[in-house]
């Protein structure tokens, strides 16, 4: 069984303290990748998450162990990353909303057809087209490869605002930030 404790964060927290602390955290999938500036929290007990109404074939990995991935398919479009925290039958996550674009520059613009770094990953569809994530890595550990997480520097201070793009409980302020970085899907009031 792996570790709850990665990149000095405890999934196993609550999803708003763990959303909190992943953001400055640098996260790759197959060495491409960058620093998380933006998440939104999840919880089991919140009408605007997925496991709200239980487990189901699309969100059963947001109920397993924590520290794990749940991509889900947003609008029949986009995979969206989250990952999992709170015990395993929970069922809360983390939404990894974007990212400043550090690693494997290249791969992200032939993925996104852009070259301006601001439209590779300021957004959960977007960085995952960035990053090449598809449902074949729901349910996948966070401690092992594809996927690696390093610890955030010291001194990363957060913003935090109401989730946004959802139409239950808009006004829970459980979407964090990376102040003043123009990486974010959406700036924060």
């Amino acid at each position: 069984m792996s570790s709850t404790i990665l990149a000095g964060i405890d999934f196993s927290a609550p999803s708003h303290l763990v959303a909190r602390q992943l953001i400055g955290v640098s996260v790759l999938f197959n060495g491409v990748g960058g620093r998380i500036v933006e998440t939104e929290a999840y919880d089991g007990e919140d009408p605007a998450s997925h496991s709200y109404s239980g487990p189901t074939d699309r969100n059963f990995a947001m109920f397993g162990p924590p520290a794990h991935a749940y991509v889900y398919r947003s609008y029949g479009i986009h995979w969206c990353l989250n990952f999992v925290c709170r015990e395993e039958g929970h069922g809360a996550g983390v939404l990894i909303r974007a990212l400043e674009p550090v690693t494997g520059l290249e791969q992200m613009r032939e993925r996104r057809g852009t070259t301006d770094e601001w439209l590779l990953c300021s957004g959960p569809g977007k960085l995952t087209q960035a990053l090449g994530v598809t449902r074949a890595q729901n349910g996948m550990p966070l401690a092992q490869p594809p996927f690696e997480l390093v610890a955030a520097l010291k001194g990363i201070e957060v913003v935090t605002g109401p989730r946004i793009g959802i139409s239950k409980a808009i006004e829970v302020p459980w979407r964090f930030g990376l102040k003043h970085s123009r990486y974010v899907s959406k700036r924060f009031p």
